[in-house]
């Protein structure tokens, strides 16, 4: 059995969009480029040519990845989730017991990740120490800094933009 992994409708939807764009205007441009290339001559020293040749192949591995990507997503959609424990698709907001710093994560899908906008994946540690955990728990995070204690303020389950 092919083991499905779980991403938001935002993350599926990025996803798709990103495939479209691969298959619609870059590969349609790097065929264009392609028969620039070859119209120059020999190939053998045509450094265009390979250029091309290479975001070729880059852009069919892109597509590939991206289509079994999404063959296997299972779509979870956090607002309909609820509840008191975190699990996949909660906004956690935790308490540094030590520096008394807050943070604020929503657990997601490893190919939606972003730190920018305080996404953890499913996989990474932090996220496996608070699944399954709920308010008012404390848990031990193994972060770069060495262990931290941390409580869970809050758990929500609100839509991934």
């Amino acid at each position: 059995m092919t083991q499905k992994y779980p991403i938001t409708p935002a993350g599926r939807d990025k996803m798709k969009a990103e495939l479209k764009k691969l298959k619609e205007v870059d590969r349609p441009n790097n065929t264009k480029a392609i028969e620039v290339a070859r119209a120059h001559g020999d190939l053998s020293e045509n450094a265009d040519y390979d250029a091309a040749k290479e975001e070729q192949g880059m852009i069919e591995a892109r597509v590939r990845d991206l289509e079994a990507k999404l063959a296997l997503a299972e779509v979870i959609e956090p607002t309909e989730l609820d509840g008191e424990r975190v699990k996949f698709g909660a906004t956690v907001t935790i308490e540094d017991l030590e520096s008394e710093e807050e943070n604020t994560y929503t657990i997601v899908g490893e190919y939606e990740a972003d730190m920018k906008k305080s996404r953890i994946s499913i996989t990474a540690p932090v996220a496996r120490a608070l699944i399954g955990k709920q308010v008012g728990d404390t848990v031990s995070i193994k972060t770069p800094k060495g262990m931290r204690e941390v409580e869970i303020v809050d758990v929500e389950f609100n839509p991934v933009d």
